[in-house]
């Protein structure tokens, strides 16, 4: 079978393997070294000397962490969202207490920096800013390059989801200036669900010491004590760190351009064989994800009965769309361990499953 979902991912037989060992004492010198050298290349990838710590936790938690660690209760921050993950984010700080103002863009399109720029004149009071750099349901990538600098021309705290995509992408932390950015294992560092990795500034450290939201075990303060003893404050997902630990000696081994440029590829390959079908585009192709790939559903074509003939008769598992788009669009997930080779098997397998159900070939519309 073929895993082509937005996460998890499939795995290399290197971090299968690696995962097959025996668990090790999570507080003895053997496993200090995995942590100290998974750290080391993620501050590579991530491209920043910024502290970085391992959660045991999901994606979600990494966002969680990013605001539990900065904020107080009652604290006003911007949150920008195009879409599901967007609004999770958002979810997240009205929980614990902080004066959310959404900035929503119509889902499918990118944060525009300009209308950024004018919410941030608008309201001075606002702490931190909050973006998805890669929003996953909707197949758009939001242009941090351009959302920084606004972020920093007003001097707010950026805090950043880029759980789908950090170790995919070129995404340099502090030549940005990036406070705090949140991934996880199960996208593009080709490992198992489990473990968050989130990165803080010493901007966001400033307001970790201010911060008054209620944590525990998302404490970083905690972490970073264990992490002077390369041990984290709570058990770890040890077997997931095994797995991590093979993935990154791959990534460094391929070298952050060699993997951008591989996601690059393959994405442009999997948007010009969905459009070479007739299909469309569910995002403006400027700003399109290189992840992931949401495509617009055809007039007369049952989502999910395209899913699960794709899956039955050619073994190869897609997405649907969330939420309002659910039955809309279907997404191709392309991060992580996956071969143009693998985009092509997709693409085939799709121009002989959307006849069964139902497609009739139209002219692709341009955009």
């Amino acid at each position: 079978m073929q895993l082509r979902i937005p996460g998890p991912t499939p795995l290399p037989p290197q971090v299968i393997e690696a995962m097959n060992r025996q668990m090790i004492n999570h507080r003895g010198k053997e496993f200090g070294e995995i942590i100290r050298q998974i750290t080391g290349r993620l501050q590579t990838l991530f491209q920043t000397r910024n502290d970085i710590f391992l959660l045991t936790a999901s994606g979600t938690g990494g966002m969680e962490a990013a605001v539990v660690n900065t904020l107080s209760p009652g604290d006003p921050v911007l949150a920008i969202s195009c879409g599901f993950f967007g609004d999770r984010f958002s979810d997240i700080a009205r929980a614990y207490g902080a004066e959310v103002t959404m900035l929503n863009f119509e889902w499918g399109k990118p944060a525009d920096p300009d209308t950024l720029r004018q919410a941030l004149k608008q309201n001075s009071r606002y702490k931190a800013v909050m973006v998805v750099h890669n929003e996953t349901s909707t197949g758009v990538a939001n242009n941090l390059a351009a959302i920084a600098p606004v972020v920093r021309e007003f001097d707010k705290l950026l805090l950043v989801d880029a759980v789908s995509s950090m170790g995919a992408v070129d995404l340099p932390v502090d030549k940005l200036g990036l406070d705090v950015v949140a991934s996880a294992s199960q996208k593009a560092w080709m490992s198992p669900p489990g473990l968050a990795m989130v990165s803080l500034s010493p901007r966001a450290w400033k307001a970790q010491s201010q911060a008054k939201m209620p944590r525990c075990y998302l404490d970083l303060a905690e972490a970073r004590k264990f992490y002077e003893k390369n041990q984290t404050p709570w058990t770890p997902a040890v077997g997931t760190a095994y797995g991590l630990a093979a993935a990154l000696e791959l990534m460094i081994a391929e070298g952050l351009p060699g993997i951008a440029a591989r996601h690059e590829k393959i994405a442009k390959k999997a948007r010009d064989g969905v459009k070479a079908l007739g299909l469309s585009l569910f995002p403006d192709e400027k700003c399109a994800s290189v992840t992931v790939t949401a495509v617009k559903a055809p007039d007369g074509v049952d989502v999910k009965k395209l899913l699960q003939t794709m899956l039955t008769e050619y073994g190869i598992e897609l997405a649907g769309g969330q939420q309002k788009l659910e039955g809309k669009i279907f997404r191709i997930g392309h991060l992580g361990w996956v071969s143009e080779k693998e985009m092509d098997d997709v693409i085939q397998a799709l121009a002989k499953c959307l006849p069964k159900v139902g497609y009739t070939k139209q002219n692709p519309v341009s955009k």
